[in-house]
């Protein structure tokens, strides 16, 4: 396992955690207010045969000071479509934000394939306006506790307390100037144009949370693997189980 940084265009940088050895490159992307390390157990357990790279986002983990032009969806894919325009044809991979990130910028660049990691917990596309503020408005009332109230809602009962509390610091941790507004993006955020213009193949790892809204959302554009008894962090509530499933995932890629 080793570390480097992606250069971008306007002088930035994205570090970067590499892991495995393999001509396909697999580009691990985390979810909101999370972290590249958020992969570790994956990271130190690659599959056979690739070659992993998880990056920090803008204003996340070590790129918290890095910047884009606006805090959504879209500036973060543009920003990695600027980082990867030296690797050709990797695999896409992203937790839940990232997830919708990974879509957006499989609209931008060649890729094999799209892997979701219950991305659709919130059924974007489907949200209301009042839904999506009813879903925001906790979180600039107080940023910290409604983070809290996150992870303890949405962080599987086989991910122990110790790490529980470790995640929630780190997504707490993240700069909530930034945060908002990319949440806010997010939850206004959709799918159809991905959906209806990208040509990889998209297969989506989900825990138990997901719905029936999101899956007729995704139905006819996504191959669902089910993992039983995770919540929203299946590769840390179950990361050996999570690494079988992914290695699986990416072969049929």
């Amino acid at each position: 396992m080793g570390a480097l940084q992606w250069r971008l265009a306007d002088g930035q940088a994205l570090p970067v955690t590499r892991a495995g050895q393999g001509e396909q490159v697999v580009v691990l992307i985390h979810g909101w207010t999370c972290q590249r390390k958020h992969w570790q157990w994956l990271l130190a357990n690659p599959p056979a045969g690739y070659t992993l790279l998880a990056v920090d986002l803008p204003g996340h983990g070590e790129a918290r000071d890095v910047t884009v032009p606006a805090w959504t969806v879209v500036a973060l894919a543009d920003c990695l479509a600027d980082a990867l325009k030296d690797i050709d044809n990797p695999i896409l991979a992203g937790h839940s934000m990232g997830g919708a990130v990974a879509l957006e910028l499989a609209r931008r660049k060649s890729v094999k394939g799209v892997v979701l990691v219950d991305t659709f917990v919130i059924p974007y596309g489907d949200l209301d306006e009042d839904g999506a503020r009813g879903v925001e408005s906790a979180f600039y009332d107080d940023f910290p506790a409604a983070i809290d109230s996150l992870v303890a809602n949405n962080a599987g009962p086989d991910l122990p307390a110790d790490q529980k509390a470790a995640l929630a610091r780190d997504m707490a941790s993240a700069p909530a100037e930034a945060m908002l507004p990319l949440w806010s993006d997010l939850l206004r955020w959709s799918p159809e144009a991905a959906f209806s213009e990208i040509t990889c193949p998209v297969h989506a790892i989900n825990g138990d949370l997901i719905g029936d809204v999101a899956r007729a959302r995704c139905e006819g554009h996504v191959t669902e693997w089910l993992q039983p008894g995770t919540w929203h962090f299946p590769q840390m509530e179950q990361p050996d189980i999570f690494a079988g499933l992914f290695g699986r995932v990416l072969h049929q890629l």
